[in-house]
C-alpha cells in the first residue's frame, strides 16, 4: 500500500522537490503553502511515483480561493488524460471522468469553495466518491476509468489560489472482522480490518454453523457468504475440528475430542491461541461409556417394573378394567398389577359369565 503526503513547509521555491511532477504550468512553494502560478489557463501537477493500485484516493486543503477551476484528481493517467476529477469553480463542486482528454460531469454539489476545505475523491472498483470537509456529496458507480495509478491537483493558474496538506494513498475496502473458533471450553478468536463486515464462527460439539448434525455421529456444518466462510467438521466424541474464516482472517481448532485441544486464529500480524484439555466430553470404549449403558438399562428395567401390562401373562388375552379399576383377563379372571405381578381372582359376575 503506497501512501504520500506533503505539507509545503518549507522555503519559497519554485522547485517543489522530488516528490512531484509539474505536468504543466508553473507551480510553486509560497508562505508554506501550494501556489499554481497566475500565468492563465489551467494547469496541472501529479505525484512522481503514483500509487500501487487502481483503488487510490486524493485530497488537497483549499487554503486560499477565488472564483475558478480548482480541485484533485484520483486513478489517473500521468497527464490526466483520463481519470476521476473532484473541482470547485466558484459556484459548485463537480465529479468528472476523464476519457481520452473528454470531460463528462457525473455529480454535483451546489456550494462554492471556500478556505479551508478539504476535497477529496476516490476510486474503488466501480464505486467513485467525492467528499468535502469529510462529508460524501456524490457517490455513485462508474466504470468509465477502471486502470490508473496517478494522483494530483488541477487548477487554473490565479494568483488567489493556494493549496495545503495533500494525501494520496491505496484504498483498501477496510472493515472490521473477526474470526474465532471453538472446541469443547476452548475457544480462540482474532479481530482486525478485513475486506467486509461479518463474522464467521465454526463450532464441534454441537455442530453449529448455519446447519446441526446429531453430536454422535459425523456430520459437517457450513456456510458461505462471498468471501466470509465458516465451516465445522469431524465426530464429535472421536477427532474434531473447528474453523473459522473471513478472508485471509483464519481461527482453527483441532484435537481428540477429552484430550488435549489446541486452538489458534491467525489475522496478517494479528495471533491469538488457547490451549488446554476438554475433559467434559468421554471417549467412544471408555469406562464412562460402560457407565452411561448401566444407567440406561436400570431406567428402563425401572420403567418395566412400574409399568401394568397390556395382556394375561398367562393367555395373551387383553386385560380389561374391572369396577375398582383393577385390570382382569376375561378369559380366566386372573388380576394383573405393575410388574406382571398376578394378584388374584375376580368372579364370574365381574367377567359376565352365568
Amino acid at each position: 500500500m503506497t501512501t504520500f503526503t506533503d505539507d509545503f513547509n518549507r522555503a519559497n521555491s519554485s522547485d517543489l522537490g522530488a516528490g512531484w511532477v509539474e505536468v504543466s504550468g508553473d507551480w510553486s512553494i509560497v508562505s508554506n503553502q501550494l501556489s499554481p502560478g497566475a500565468a492563465g489557463g489551467t494547469i496541472i501537477l501529479r505525484v512522481a511515483g503514483g500509487m500501487a493500485t487502481d483503488d487510490n484516493s486524493a485530497q488537497v486543503t483549499i487554503a486560499a480561493t477565488v472564483a475558478a477551476s480548482q480541485g484533485v484528481w484520483c486513478r489517473g493517467s500521468s497527464n490526466l488524460s483520463d481519470g476521476y476529477l473532484w473541482r470547485n469553480d466558484g459556484t459548485s463542486w463537480d465529479l468528472f471522468s476523464v476519457v481520452g482528454g473528454s470531460f463528462t460531469s457525473l455529480g454535483t454539489y451546489a456550494a462554492a469553495a471556500a478556505p479551508g476545505d478539504v476535497a477529496k475523491v476516490q476510486a474503488v472498483g466501480t464505486t467513485v466518491k467525492a467528499l468535502v470537509n469529510g462529508v460524501e456529496r456524490v457517490s455513485l458507480t462508474n466504470s468509465h476509468v477502471v486502470t490508473g495509478t496517478n494522483v494530483g491537483i488541477r487548477s487554473e493558474s490565479a494568483s488567489g489560489i493556494r493549496f495545503d496538506d495533500f494525501t494520496a494513498a491505496d484504498v483498501t475496502t477496510s472493515v472490521t472482522g473477526s474470526a474465532t473458533a471453538t472446541f469443547g471450553g476452548l475457544t480462540a478468536a482474532a479481530s482486525g480490518v478485513r475486506t467486509g463486515p461479518g463474522t464467521a464462527v465454526g463450532g464441534f460439539g454441537a455442530l453449529t454453523a448455519t446447519t446441526s448434525g446429531t453430536p454422535t455421529v459425523t456430520a459437517a456444518a457450513a456456510f458461505n457468504g462471498g468471501s466470509l466462510t465458516g465451516s465445522t467438521t469431524g465426530v464429535r466424541t472421536v477427532i474434531g475440528s473447528a474453523v473459522g474464516q473471513y478472508g485471509a482472517l483464519t481461527a482453527t481448532g483441532i484435537s481428540p475430542s477429552r484430550i488435549d485441544a489446541t486452538a489458534a486464529s491467525t489475522f496478517s500480524a494479528l495471533a491469538a491461541a488457547a490451549e488446554g484439555g476438554v475433559p467434559a466430553a468421554p471417549r467412544q470404549g471408555s469406562w464412562y461409556g460402560l457407565l452411561d449403558i448401566l444407567r440406561e438399562g436400570t431406567q428402563l428395567h425401572r420403567e418395566d417394573r412400574d409399568r401394568i401390562p397390556a395382556a394375561c401373562l398367562d393367555c395373551g388375552e387383553p386385560l380389561r378394567s374391572g369396577p375398582g379399576g383393577e385390570r382382569y383377563c376375561p378369559f380366566d379372571g386372573s388380576i394383573w398389577e405393575a410388574g406382571g405381578r398376578r394378584t388374584g381372582d375376580v368372579g364370574f359376575s365381574v367377567q359376565g359369565r352365568p
